[in-house]
């Protein structure tokens, strides 16, 4: 099994996102690169320099990173400074975070083939983790527990399941 922690935005949605793809094993929500150790979500949301951020761990030998990263720019807007969807804030920013550097090459050659695609520079860190903190329970699977609630991702995309990335147009903060 391999990890990669996906910030997307508010993570409710970025983690039910995920959560349909075969080879995803589990997903986590939590904070983090920020410096504060196990902050609330009532810190996060003032300005502790935390990223709402999902945990993904997956079976490489089902789905790689180059496509857990295509459908990731599906459900982001990748040029947005601290901002996807209605939010806004620090916590919201975007970035691909990473604990093992073998992992760095598929990355940074997916952000290269991004690049080229948008006239403006990309606001994606891409970073090794430097902290992560699981949200309280409360946050875990929080739109499967409130299918009604807030989220900046379109609901069909919650229903891709196996689809190619590159047949489904983006639903990056569209209503």
């Amino acid at each position: 099994m391999k990890t990669i922690y996906l910030a997307g935005g508010c993570f409710w949605g970025t983690q039910k996102f995920f959560d349909q793809f075969a080879g995803v094993m589990e997903t986590t929500v939590g904070y983090a690169n920020g410096d504060k150790e196990n902050p609330t979500y009532e810190e996060v949301c003032n300005n502790s320099g935390h990223a709402e951020t999902v945990k993904i761990v997956y079976d490489e030998k089902i789905i790689t990173i180059r496509q857990l990263l295509e459908y990731y720019f599906l459900v982001i807007d990748p040029t947005s400074v601290n901002r996807q969807g209605g939010d806004t804030g620090i916590q919201y920013r975007t970035g691909i975070y990473y604990t093992d550097p073998e992992m760095l090459p598929d990355i940074d050659g997916f952000m290269e083939l991004k690049r080229k695609e948008y006239q403006v520079p990309l606001a994606v860190e891409v970073m090794p983790l430097k902290s992560f903190y699981n949200a309280e329970e409360y946050h875990q699977k929080y739109l499967d527990k409130n299918p009604g609630g807030y989220c900046h991702i379109r609901p069909e995309m919650m229903r891709l399941k196996d689809a190619e990335p590159s047949t489904v147009s983006s639903g990056a903060n569209k209503a």
